[in-house]
């Protein structure tokens, strides 16, 4: 009987790694097709939010969080090769691999948005500091900040400092999303002057 206590402990601590590393979710989303784009703002309730998001995505877009620096999502966002970034929320193209650079400062690093329109920006007092967050312009969620002048190498020497949570990334070669089917027109009753 003493013999099978420690079996039972060992095989119970693998169940339990088991499930753990099932559950264990990817830190940035990849998709094999890009999102259906926003055709306009997109508003939710917190709760409708809390539905769609996970808790570290809710966290981060709808309170205005940040991932930790150099964690997982930023050594998956490292070795990502060409694709498109998209709004975790809901959808909206953000950016691209081809405005993405290593500022090696812990966090995905853009030097421009690929759709400017999708991508709004204001100041940011919180932390005892001036900054600019950055932010969807569909939904409104939290992406990062924006800092310029620090002497980066590229066309616009800024750099979008991205919490990769709130990202979804599609590589390139990725199917494109089936425009939205208009719903049909539905035909007005024609007047009896109309019929004859």
């Amino acid at each position: 009987m003493k013999s099978a206590l420690p079996l039972l402990v060992a095989v119970s601590a693998l169940c339990a790694s088991c499930t753990a590393e099932e559950k264990k979710e990817k830190p940035m989303e990849t998709a094999s097709t890009a999102p259906q784009q926003p055709t306009g703002k997109v508003e939710k309730t917190e709760e409708e939010w809390k539905k769609i998001l996970t808790p570290e995505q809710y966290r981060i877009s709808r309170q205005a969080g940040t991932e930790r620096a150099n964690g997982d999502v930023y050594k998956q966002f490292k070795d990502q090769g060409a694709g498109t970034y998209y709004c975790a929320a809901c959808g909206a193209e953000l950016f691209t691999s081809n405005e993405k650079f290593d500022s090696h400062c812990g966090w995905p690093s853009f030097y421009d948005p690929s759709k400017a329109k999708n991508v709004i920006t204001k100041d940011d007092y919180s932390g005892g500091m001036v900054r600019t967050e950055v932010n969807c312009a569909k939904c409104g969620g939290h992406l990062g900040h924006v800092f310029k002048g620090e002497g980066f190498d590229t066309p616009t020497d800024q750099r979008y400092c991205i919490n990769g949570t709130v990202l979804k990334f599609v590589p390139a070669g990725g199917a494109k999303p089936e425009p939205k089917k208009e719903e049909p027109k539905k035909e007005e009753p024609k007047k009896d002057a109309e019929k004859k």
